[in-house]
């Protein structure tokens, strides 16, 4: 079965339109083109898909709402444009819906809602259920209430993780530019379009860093996402929203567009939360034997094979692991606290009672919460 054709048969996608589509190049929303790509998407539900749309355009449309000429600095500001223009994308997204009898659910989700085992197993119930009455789900980051250093950075790393969140076949990223490029088509007039390459192919990082600066993203951030997006076994594809039928022609298996293929098994549903978590809460420093073991033989880490504890985390959150040049190597749930670890590393496993007064786990991290980076 050919790339192409494995699009044709996935009937779970994700649907992400940025901001420089959705805001008219931030001219306010684009009424026109948004009734269009719900059409689309309306169609394809009604043949039976489940659609989740991640939206971006919020902060935009409260900037026109509020009178904004420009972008605001204060962070302050900017949240209060995200929750005034919050209600006008979701009340334009809802209208077109109506219009094929299709109702929305507005989701919006931040680091916790990703970090928090929990809580990322009550969103994706809540989402699945949505998609399981014909309700589109139309999500966004809450821009009201996250700051820089707790933001997911741009609405493509959150399509990709809501992707690995719904275990979706397709994450389909609309943007400004037709396809991909293998070189910036602005400045070069014999650029190509990649029309299909493996999300992996680390040729992609250097063309990427040539293309389209939209918005927070661009080009480098959609590679991203496509990387991260493959983690849970979703294919990536990369087309311009202004593209005649776009959605519909990709869904019947079109040469548009540019698709990053997932080139690996999707991982179990526990690995993939956590090889899509980006914010951790330690870190520790492998020595060279235990890097060793986890690479070659999927094992357990045990505390003899940890040199340093890095930070401060209880049990059972995420942390980094890293070997002695600072390379990530793996990151799981940690099953003792920072002062505990920083008593039992470098001991052997029956060291541990001794050391603590306890010994809950043998493991500092068990390979079924461990997945290699």
């Amino acid at each position: 079965m050919s790339r192409r054709n494995q699009i044709k048969q996935s009937r779970r996608w994700v649907v992400k339109i940025g901001s420089a589509l959705l805001t008219n190049d931030g001219k306010g929303l684009d009424s026109s083109a948004i009734t269009e790509w719900v059409r689309q998407v309306a169609a394809l539900t009604k043949r039976g898909y489940e659609v989740v749309i991640v939206s971006s355009g919020a902060v935009a449309a409260g900037m026109t709402r509020l009178g904004f000429d420009t972008r605001p600095k204060t962070i302050h500001e900017q949240q209060a444009c995200a929750a005034v223009g919050q209600s006008v994308l979701v009340q334009a997204y809802e209208q077109a819906f109506a219009r094929y009898n299709l109702k929305t659910a507005q989701i919006l989700l931040d680091h916790d809602d990703l970090g928090s085992r929990q809580r990322y197993l009550n969103a994706r119930s809540t989402i699945r259920t949505l998609c399981s009455m014909g309700v589109v789900p139309i999500i966004n980051e809450n821009d009201t209430v996250v700051t820089d250093e707790i933001r997911f950075g741009d609405n493509d790393t959150l399509g990709a993780l809501v992707a690995n969140l719904l275990e979706a076949d397709t994450l389909c990223i609309l943007t400004d530019q037709e396809a991909m490029y293998d070189s910036d088509p602005r400045q070069n007039a014999l650029a190509q379009i990649i029309y299909e390459r493996s999300a992996h192919d680390p040729e992609l990082d250097q063309m990427a860093g040539s293309s389209s600066l939209l918005g927070r993203g661009g080009m480098v951030s959609k590679v991203r996402a496509a990387r991260l997006a493959a983690r849970s076994g979703a294919d990536t594809i990369i087309v311009g929203g202004r593209v005649d039928n776009a959605i519909l022609e990709l869904a019947q298996g079109a040469m548009i567009g540019t698709l990053l293929y997932a080139s690996q098994q999707p991982l179990a549903a526990r690995k993939r939360w956590l090889a899509g978590q980006l914010q951790s809460r330690g870190v520790l420093i492998l020595d060279d034997g235990a890097v060793r073991v986890l690479r070659d033989k999927g094992r357990s880490l045990l505390p003899v094979g940890v040199k340093t504890v890095v930070g401060y985390f209880t049990r059972g959150e995420l942390v980094v692991c890293r070997d002695a040049e600072g390379n990530e190597v793996a990151r799981g749930l940690v099953n003792y606290s920072s002062d505990d670890a920083r008593k039992i590393v470098g001991h052997a496993s029956g060291e541990i009672e001794k050391l603590l007064g306890y010994s809950d786990y043998d493991e500092l991290i068990h390979r079924d919460n461990l997945v290699l980076s």
